[in-house]
């Protein structure tokens, strides 16, 4: 939808000009884009199971949250309005039935993403794909937010607009789901 769409062209078609100025300078949020946008893709890509989508969702949620026009106290804050507006866009995409059906979810862009950094970890990739897969949705979202992105239980919980109480024993119960798939159980 915005694919074309760049902070210039939006800016001289006066949609983000007044958002800029509230919240950050155009340097401030080209260094926060370039700070989140490949997290943010790898959590959308992995919360949906297509990249197409995840790349579509990526510019809607910049683009919203330019739009919103929200001053944050911090960088923190920042990030987890990103990730609320991600996971509520990739919510309302499945609701809409955009998304395909998550099957055959090993996708070796998603992969590579997901442990560029973590190089030992790779060979174990596919495994992880194929029992992420599994997960339902929110289970994905709160194991990739804990674990990919090192997210508190509060950030996680506001990110996916859950009870920051009931967080722990969420974030258990899939972390316990998601090592039965990888021992080959049912879970």
């Amino acid at each position: 939808m915005f694919r074309d769409e760049t902070f210039q062209s939006a800016e001289r078609a006066g949609t983000v000009d007044q958002a800029v100025d509230l919240v950050m300078d155009e340097e401030t949020f080209r260094a926060f884009y370039e700070r989140t946008a490949a997290p943010v893709w790898a959590y959308l890509a992995r919360l949906t199971g297509d990249r197409h989508a995840a790349d579509d969702l990526l510019q809607e949620t910049f683009y919203r949250f330019l739009r919103a026009g929200t001053a944050h106290d911090n960088e923190l804050h920042r990030r987890n309005s990103l990730y609320r507006i991600a996971t509520n866009l990739a919510r309302d995409a499945h609701r809409r039935k955009m998304l395909r059906p998550l099957v055959g979810f090993a996708n070796d862009e998603i992969d590579r993403m997901a442990f560029e950094h973590k190089p030992e970890r790779a060979n174990n990739a596919t495994d992880v794909s194929r029992a992420m897969a599994r997960l339902k949705p929110q289970e994905r979202a709160m194991l990739w937010l804990a674990y990919a992105e090192g997210a508190s239980h509060p950030e996680i919980a506001r990110a996916l607009g859950l009870k920051p109480g009931s967080m722990k024993m969420l974030l258990f119960r899939a972390r316990r789901k998601m090592a039965a798939l990888l021992k080959g159980e049912d879970a």
